[in-house]
Order: structure tokens, then C-alpha cells, then sequence
């Protein structure tokens, strides 16, 4: 039978982690939606599977070192963070890619979109037997919003994009890129510019191998 002071011990912890976890979720507004938004998020057939608690947005505490207003993208706990003043950030609940279709590294935001068209990759189209174009609109698996991710001038090819599967919210199952809501990322893509910065962390890596600093001099990224 444990001690009073295991016991103890065990509350202590509990308690820590309670601190660190702190958020204040914000729901989900309209007030940043075009007219168009509001009609084609009422025009989707898939099922509008309501976003698992850990994966809700929030503002929560944040205590990396990246300028407030970068992005940074955590794949191994399927969150994306949108750094805040004061030690806060906005974190979102995301889908991210598969370990063999993964990527990590430093990029910029070098194109922005609404309610894009999808033009899927040569891969994509062999392994999902998609066709080669598919016009914008409220099923279109880039959904709302595409925010294009650019490094030393040049498209990666991957995008943080919106979804017709809220359901994989929190899962690993996208052909490598980023994911959210279609509620969620219009919230981000008011808040970015064109050149902020996307820190995607390695896997496993508790830390960014690189900083935002690094990334504004044009190095250390892993697609230069």
C-alpha cells in the first residue's frame, strides 16, 4: 500500500501539470467569416464531427522562445500554436501526415487563399486515384483556407489547409500536410501574413532544432 508521502508526492505532480495545462477555450466565432464562408460551411455534406475537448481551440500558456506571431507545429501531439504576446499562445488541434509522409523544418508563409482549388501531386493522384483538379468549394479536401508554405523562394508543397474530415482531427493520416478545422483555420489565416514564419518541430524533439531568428536569415531550414 503506498505512503502518505508517495501519495503526496503523486498530488504534488498532479498539481504541476494541472498549472502547465491552463487554457481558456474560445468558441468557435462567425464574426471573422465573409458571406461566402457562412454559405459554404452551410452547403457541406460531411458530417460536422464536433472537435475532441484536447483538440479544441485555446489559449493556453506557452513557454518556448518564438516571436509572438510565428507558427509552430507540434506533429507528435497534433497541435499547431499561434505564438501570443506574454507568454500565450492559440492552440489548435490538427491532423498531420503520416510518420513515412511526415516533414519537419523552417519555412515561410509564401501564399495565402480562400477557399482554394486542389491540384493534387502526381503521388497523390496514383495512391488515391483522385482526379487531377478539383474546383474550390464547401467539399473540397483543401477546404476553407490554404496557407502555402515557401522556403528559399521556392513552394515546398505543403500547405496548412482546411478539411471535409473534421473527424481526423488529433490523427495521423493526411499525405503530409497540415490540417485543421475549416472553422479553425479561417481563425488562423486572419491572424498570418505573407513571410510569417512556420516552425515545424522534428519528431520527438521537444525543442525547435532551429529558431525564428535563424529562419529570417534565410538559413537552417531543412528544404533549403
Amino acid at each position: 500500500m503506498p505512503s502518505i508521502a508517495s501519495k503526496l508526492v503523486v498530488l504534488a505532480a498532479g498539481f504541476l501539470l494541472a498549472g502547465c495545462m491552463q487554457t481558456t477555450y474560445e468558441a468557435a466565432s462567425t464574426a471573422s467569416m465573409t458571406s461566402r464562408d457562412k454559405d459554404y460551411l452551410a452547403k457541406v455534406s460531411y458530417v460536422k464531427t464536433p472537435t475532441a475537448e484536447p483538440f479544441r481551440r485555446a489559449i493556453v500558456d506557452y513557454h518556448r522562445k518564438e516571436t509572438p506571431g510565428t507558427i509552430v507545429v507540434d506533429s507528435d501531439n497534433h497541435y499547431l500554436y499561434y505564438v501570443l504576446d506574454g507568454g500565450k499562445a492559440i492552440r489548435y488541434g490538427i491532423t498531420v501526415g503520416e510518420e513515412a509522409m511526415a516533414w519537419s523544418g523552417i519555412a515561410k508563409v509564401g501564399r495565402l487563399a480562400e477557399w482554394p482549388d486542389w491540384h493534387p501531386t502526381k503521388g497523390e493522384i496514383e495512391r488515391l486515384g483522385v482526379p487531377t483538379f478539383v474546383k474550390g468549394g464547401p467539399d473540397n479536401p483543401m477546404g476553407s483556407r490554404a496557407i502555402y508554405l515557401y522556403s528559399g523562394g521556392k513552394d515546398t508543397l505543403f500547405r496548412i489547409h482546411g478539411t471535409n474530415q473534421p473527424e481526423y482531427i488529433g490523427a495521423s493520416i493526411s499525405s503530409g500536410c497540415i490540417r485543421m478545422t475549416n472553422e479553425d483555420v479561417i481563425d488562423l489565416f486572419n491572424k498570418v501574413k505573407m513571410g510569417t514564419i512556420v516552425v515545424v518541430l522534428d519528431p520527438k524533439q521537444g525543442d525547435s532544432p532551429n529558431n525564428s531568428r535563424v529562419a529570417l536569415q534565410g538559413g537552417g531550414s531543412l528544404f533549403q
